[in-house]
Parts: C-alpha cells; sequence; structure tokens
C-alpha cells in the first residue's frame, strides 16, 4: 500500500484504509476456502480445521505505534504495521502447515514479503507458528492497492497454547513470574510431542488404508485372471 496514497489523517483517509484491510480479510479468507474445498475434491481430506479473522482496534493500532517509537499518523500504521489484517490458519497436523503455506504462495495475486518460521525456530517461550506476511490487491472503482495481510498458520495444539499464553500474559501485563514462564514452555514441549505424536499417527493410518486398498486391488486382478483362465478352459 502506497503511503503517498493517503496525503492526510483526516477521518475519510481512515475510514478509506480500514476499508481496504476489512476488504483484505474477505477476500484472503474466501481464497483460503477455496483452496480447502478443492483440497478435499482431490485428495478426500480437509487440511484446514478452521479459520480466524480479525482487524486491529484503532486502540490496539495506536498503542503499537508508541510502543516502537512512531507518531501516530496514516502513514506510519501503514509502513510500520504488519499484522492489522490478521488471519489464522489452524491445521489437523504440522504437515498441513507447509502444504497450505506453499499453495499461498503459489497464488499468482498474493506476494509474499516475510515468512517467520516459529516451529523450526521457536519462540523462547516455547510459541511456536507458522507466520507470513502478505499483500493482495484490493480493487476499488478508480485504484488498485496492495494491501498487507499478516498469516498465522498453526495446528489446534498451538493454537490453544497460544491463546492461553495470551490470557496468562495479559493478567500479568507481560511480566510474569519465572515459574509461570517455566511451567509455560513445559506446557509448549508437551503440546509439540503430541503434534508429532499425531502427525505419526495419521501416517499410520493412511499407510494401513493405502495398504488394504493395494491388496483389494491385487485380489480383485487376481480374480479377474481367474475368471480369463477358466473361460479359455471351455
Amino acid at each position: 500500500m502506497d503511503v503517498n496514497m493517503f496525503p492526510d489523517d483526516g477521518v475519510n483517509s481512515w475510514n478509506t484504509v480500514m476499508l481496504l484491510y476489512e476488504s483484505a480479510i474477505k477476500k484472503f479468507r474466501a481464497k483460503v476456502e477455496i483452496l480447502n474445498d478443492e483440497f478435499q475434491q482431490v485428495h478426500q481430506y480437509n487440511p484446514i480445521e478452521y479459520i480466524k479473522t480479525r482487524v486491529k482496534t484503532p486502540e490496539s493500532i495506536v498503542k503499537k505505534l508508541k510502543k516502537n517509537g512512531h507518531d501516530i499518523s496514516i502513514a506510519n500504521m501503514i509502513e510500520y504495521c504488519n499484522d492489522i489484517a490478521g488471519v489464522r490458519i489452524v491445521c489437523s497436523f504440522t504437515s498441513d502447515i507447509y502444504q497450505i503455506a506453499d499453495m499461498i504462495g503459489r497464488q499468482t495475486d498474493v506476494t509474499v514479503i516475510s515468512i517467520k518460521d516459529y516451529i523450526k525456530n521457536p519462540k523462547p517461550s516455547g510459541y511456536k507458528s507458522y507466520h507470513m506476511i502478505v499483500t493482495i490487491p484490493i480493487y476499488l472503482s478508480d485504484k488498485t492497492v496492495d494491501t498487507k495481510v499478516e498469516i498465522q498458520i498453526r495446528t489446534i495444539g498451538m493454537d490453544f497454547w497460544a491463546s492461553l499464553e495470551h490470557k496468562i500474559y495479559y493478567k500479568f501485563e507481560g511480566n510474569a513470574p519465572e515459574y509461570i514462564s517455566h511451567d509455560l514452555r513445559e506446557c509448549a514441549e508437551i503440546v509439540s510431542m503430541m503434534d508429532t505424536k499425531m502427525l505419526q499417527l495419521n501416517e499410520a493410518i493412511m499407510q494401513t488404508k493405502l495398504e488394504a486398498e493395494e491388496k483389494k486391488l491385487q485380489e480383485r486382478h487376481q480374480e479377474q485372471m481367474h475368471k480369463n483362465s477358466w473361460k479359455e478352459n471351455i
């Protein structure tokens, strides 16, 4: 989004900017839902459990700008706040995360600006998630505006842990006692172990299903060969 498109900080400019972020959320959610439907049709499997979206409130935007030492302006909001429009995609398994990220990255109208893989490189707190900052074009009546969207892709377990961690730290205003932080890190390890185990179980189930299908095909083939042999001997 070009900051020069909004030369003033008036109500009209503010409303237009927020309309762009809200439109980006709608457009991106629809795009992801279509990808999920296509995956279901092709692979008979839904990688996405659910999708959450949100647009930051004016209070949150102002708070973030102040925290990072920026003046309160529309230009600074566009330049320095990458997470005003946020989409959270929650998956069943860790492997789904990278499949979805790859599908998003291959969309011709989506430009990937940055990626942070907190799954392979968790935060010290134990936080795990896959983050992408992308831009998506929003077509207005007189112009096209590339608008930023922050995407978080995680498993159900990761989302459960992150939601509770946020609530706990909010109660302590970001200054939780060390024993709380220690216990949260332990919980993050438990969640990670659970995700790994669930992925292994799913892979085992898929392998068993594949072997059963192959066995049925072999049995049908042998049955057909037996019928053909019987006909030849008549």
